[in-house]
């Protein structure tokens, strides 16, 4: 008996990684809300209809960007997201990752495996080299993630973001494919 294609672009023991679509909007936004707390000050995920159809659409139009969901893969539930931005092809093959956990998920892996599956299929189908990863040095779980995901800490550049209100100092992290190794 053959078996079906995944819906996933690439999948772990426990998570799947698939792009955004617009249907997603109902179960994204409802995890936004729920995870408020969880996020506060760090990000500010789109939670209306209305936000989630604009944020959707540059992840799906924008080459420079590529927006990933990762999926529980027990249910498909929503676990949480992880974005390439400002992809740069030519010389230099990078990207900026960001990323969070919805509430029901945290602390539980799944975004760590999820972030494993979009490294190594940016490393791999994308043709990055680089990924890099900033991060508001009290945002201890986030920091926690890109160094368990084989991230090294690069710098710290002082009023990098405009985030809630802002200029935020950042940590920058990177990781190469060199870095990563054959996978």
């Amino acid at each position: 008996m053959p078996h079906p294609a995944s819906r996933y672009l690439a999948e772990g023991p426990h998570v799947g990684i698939r792009h955004f679509t617009h249907a997603d909007s109902a179960e994204f936004t409802a995890r936004a809300r729920q995870s408020k707390e969880l996020h506060h000050p760090w990000l500010f995920p789109p939670d209306s209809s209305s936000a989630y159809s604009a944020y959707a659409q540059r992840l799906i139009e924008d080459p420079a960007r590529a927006g990933f969901l990762v999926c529980e893969k027990d249910d498909g539930s929503v676990a949480g997201f992880i974005n390439i931005n400002n992809i740069v092809h030519g010389a230099f093959q990078c990207g900026v990752l960001g990323y969070g956990a919805f509430a029901h998920a945290a602390g539980r892996g799944l975004m760590r495996e999820g972030l494993g599956l979009v490294v190594r299929h940016a490393f791999g189908p994308m043709r990055l080299h680089r990924l890099e990863i900033n991060v508001q040095p009290a945002n201890a779980a986030s920091i926690a993630l890109a160094r368990g995901c084989g991230f090294r800490l690069e710098g710290f550049s002082p009023d990098m973001l405009f985030i809630d209100g802002a200029w935020r100092d950042h940590e920058r992290w990177a990781l190469t494919r060199e870095m990563r190794g054959p996978h």
